[in-house]
């Protein structure tokens, strides 16, 4: 089946309550849908991660101008040959950032046009399903205005738990006194059974880091989220032991090639490629296989639309317990509970949720269709 057309749909829309972490304010949830259209009429989806503060229209340019010409006319089946061909093109101005990004969202179009072509979802063409649901761990607890700190925190964390999550993330990165005095009251508010993760998003340099490992070792949370500069692997080896808890990171680490380095310096306990932004199907799955050769967990950072988030359910799916035995650590899902005016009506709302649990979409392809007059309606001009 070849390919008719590539089309990168950029979608944005304001937040009617803007929203804070420790890199600065979200005023507005943006997106790139990237849309492989085949010779027969039939489409498939991707998703580019658009962090925050990420202009979309940086994606969109690589997918329109650099991805798009290249690929029309190929078949939909050489999506690992194009990858291979598109990061070798792009490779002396984009062997990471925007323009891995961009490829993430054209990789993952390729293989839900795939799997729609042949009446599978994704996972089984990857290799199977070691799971049919994956256990969702709420991700949250974003500053806004005039609120009230760590009370705000401790109510969001009891709503979260009467909708059935058995584990949640905090944000932090405001100052090490004013972490510890936050994280400390959220633990005692859940108590020691539910899993409680932060994430700094990289507010800190290793001495503060340091202090604040040590500091909140009884706090046990389960990891530590991007306490460091993701360009610091050696000093996230140097604080890796301090704490029984685990050092994740890795949503802005892209591609094999940055992984192996990082595995290969024991820079983390859990690895955090995000799909929509690391590589797609085909340079996620290789990272995966490295961190099985290496013995390490990945749990793969999720944060974009109902798009996103049901490719990263497909390739959760095929991810191999770390290790494979009788009580296996499985892999969790990060479930974004943030203000998004689009995340789930892109999708008609074709993720379910059950009991702490999401299930894997088991339709072909990625598994949800698309609402295109929600497409339709966040579509800015670019």
């Amino acid at each position: 089946m070849t390919i008719k057309q590539v089309l990168a749909h950029v979608i944005q829309a304001p937040l009617q309550e803007p929203f804070a972490f420790s890199q600065g304010w979200v005023y507005r949830r943006s997106s790139v849908i990237v849309e492989v259209v085949c010779a027969d009429g039939e489409s498939g989806f991707g998703e580019c991660m658009c962090h925050g503060m990420q202009p979309p229209q940086l994606a969109a340019a690589f997918v329109e101008h650099c991805f798009a010409p290249y690929v029309v006319g190929r078949s939909i089946f050489e999506a690992e040959v194009l990858w291979e061909e598109l990061y070798n093109l792009c490779r002396p101005f984009g062997q990471q950032g925007a323009a891995v990004n961009a490829l993430s969202g054209l990789d993952i179009a390729l293989w839900d046009a795939i799997g729609r072509h042949l009446g599978q979802p994704v996972c089984n063409l990857l290799g199977g399903q070691f799971r049919s649901r994956v256990k969702a761990y709420a991700t949250g607890f974003y500053r806004k205005k005039g609120g009230h700190y760590p009370l705000d925190a401790v109510r969001e964390a009891q709503g979260y738990l009467e909708r059935g999550f058995g584990g949640m993330k905090l944000k932090a990165g405001f100052g090490v006194r004013e972490d510890e005095e936050y994280i400390r009251a959220v633990r005692e508010a859940v108590g020691y059974d539910v899993l409680l993760m932060c994430d700094f998003n990289s507010a800190y340099s290793q001495a503060p880091a340091r202090r604040l490992l040590l500091d909140l070792e009884d706090v046990q949370l389960e990891f530590f989220e991007e306490l460091l500069a993701p360009e610091d692997a050696a000093g996230y080896a140097a604080l890796r032991n301090l704490t029984g808890s685990y050092l994740a990171a890795g949503e802005e680490i892209f591609g094999k090639i940055a992984y192996k380095d990082w595995l290969s310096k024991g820079a983390l306990d859990i690895y955090q490629p995000d799909l929509c932004s690391c590589g797609g199907f085909t340079e996620c799955k290789k990272i995966a296989a490295l961190c099985q050769a290496y013995n390490a967990m990945l749990i793969p950072h999720v944060w974009g639309s109902g798009i996103g988030l049901a490719a990263s359910l497909q390739f959760i799916a095929t991810l191999p317990p770390a290790p494979l035995c009788s009580r296996p650590m499985e892999p969790l899902l990060e479930y974004d509970q943030s203000s998004h005016p689009f995340r789930l009506d892109l999708i008609y709302d074709g993720i379910e949720f059950r009991d702490g649990y999401v299930l894997v979409p088991q339709a072909p392809g990625i598994g949800v269709d698309v609402n295109r007059s929600v497409l339709e309606k966040y579509c800015i001009n670019h």
